[in-house]
């Protein structure tokens, strides 16, 4: 994921257009490194079934249960079973995670917040999916999602496998840029796609990702994100979410994808870089309301996983009208830098594959397959 910021990360190539020469797959062929330093992975969370460890969930049940009063570390330790040292730590490991405790030496401890957390029962929860998000792997912190997802995939992880993170400390975007991740703000993930086609279809599903990601944060959010081509979702004319598709081909045949989204959900002015504070946006921002990050990734999933299924069974033109309804660039006079140069036009809507149709000023349609978009005046 990224916010043009001008730096660069990793050597991934990503399908985030349509590329126009697509022969033989070579253009799109993802060339991930490997894991560039080890995932530190809490207890609290189990790698890839999605559930919190036991005497931490009954610890969260617990809290939860007590409604903002204290409870002694003597009581928590003996309905838990664990030696106090033990309460200790894993109250030290949800603190990590983002929830927030009130510490006194005469009362014991008090949950003050947990809505800021990422919470895997929470996400799971929210789930109406049968595939998407069910094997789920919540870290505390770790260099990309996107990474961590590519080595489940080359795994063997079935399709709808998700990685969240708190935190990412190199995450990517489009053309190698880096997406600003700091820890419990934003919704930071990677799902695993085994999509069945050529590789020629998988820009498309670039776009399908946009429409769900947009319906999701409408629903949870209340803010009114609108598409900016192909995939970057604007709110008030400012990012607040990039999304980042890399496919592994073998054969001309897509071997498996990796969709990685990355949503500014509750960061604040002062959380980004100053070259950043006036491009971007998040849904706090937006709002005036922080957003349950939880709540909005089991949304994200559903809305994919039912639009994924309708892609199936109907191909792209319900897809292609949807990402219409939603787009903030049609109608617009927009600029397109690409290996051709600049080239400027009105965005007229998407062609049967997704490539943007440019209006020229003798009224003729040309194709945008990739390359950069500004709609102007910007």
């Amino acid at each position: 994921m990224t916010h043009d910021n001008g730096r660069k990360s990793g050597s991934c190539k990503e399908v985030s257009g349509l590329q126009e020469d697509t022969a033989g797959g070579t253009a799109s062929k993802s060339t991930s490194a490997e894991l560039g330093s080890a995932a530190v992975e809490s207890d609290l969370f189990a790698s890839g079934t999605g559930r919190s460890s036991g005497s931490l969930d009954r610890l969260l049940d617990m809290f939860e249960a007590a409604d903002g009063e204290y409870l002694s570390g003597e009581e928590i330790s003996r309905r838990i079973g664990v030696s106090r040292t033990a309460v200790w730590k894993q109250i030290r490991r949800l603190k990590d995670a983002g929830y927030v405790f009130d510490a006194s030496p005469k009362l014991g401890y008090r949950l003050e917040a947990s809505g800021s957390a990422l919470d895997v029962r929470r996400i799971l929860a929210g789930l109406t999916t049968s595939r998407f998000g069910r094997d789920l792997t919540v870290l505390p912190k770790i260099d990309s999602t996107q990474t961590e997802a590519e080595k489940k995939a080359r795994n063997g992880a079935a399709e709808g496998t998700l990685v969240v993170a708190e935190e990412q400390t190199s995450g990517r975007g489009r053309q190698g840029r880096v997406w600003h991740s700091p820890p419990g703000r934003g919704v930071w993930m990677s799902t695993v796609l085994r999509p069945e086609g050529p590789l020629t279809a998988v820009p498309q599903l670039t776009l399908l990702a946009a429409v769900a990601v947009c319906r999701a944060i409408r629903g949870v959010s209340g803010v009114e994100a609108g598409i900016k081509w192909p995939n970057d979702l604007l709110a008030n004319g400012r990012k607040l979410c990039g999304i980042l598709l890399e496919a592994v081909v073998e054969d001309g045949r897509v071997r498996h994808c990796i969709m990685g989204i990355g949503i500014d959900a509750n960061l604040e002015e002062g959380d980004y870089p100053e070259e950043l504070q006036d491009k971007v946006t998040s849904l706090l921002r937006e709002s005036g309301t922080e957003v349950d990050r939880s709540a909005l990734i089991a949304a994200v999933m559903n809305e994919f996983e039912q639009l994924y299924m309708l892609y199936a069974q109907e191909g792209f033109e319900p897809i292609r009208l949807l990402w219409e309804s939603l787009s903030v660039t049609l109608g617009r006079e927009i600029v397109v830098r690409d290996v051709r140069g600049e080239r400027r036009g009105t965005a007229h809507g998407l062609g049967e594959q997704g490539e943007l149709l440019m209006k020229t000023e003798d009224g003729a349609l040309i194709p945008v397959y990739s390359g950069d978009i500004e709609i102007y005046p910007g």
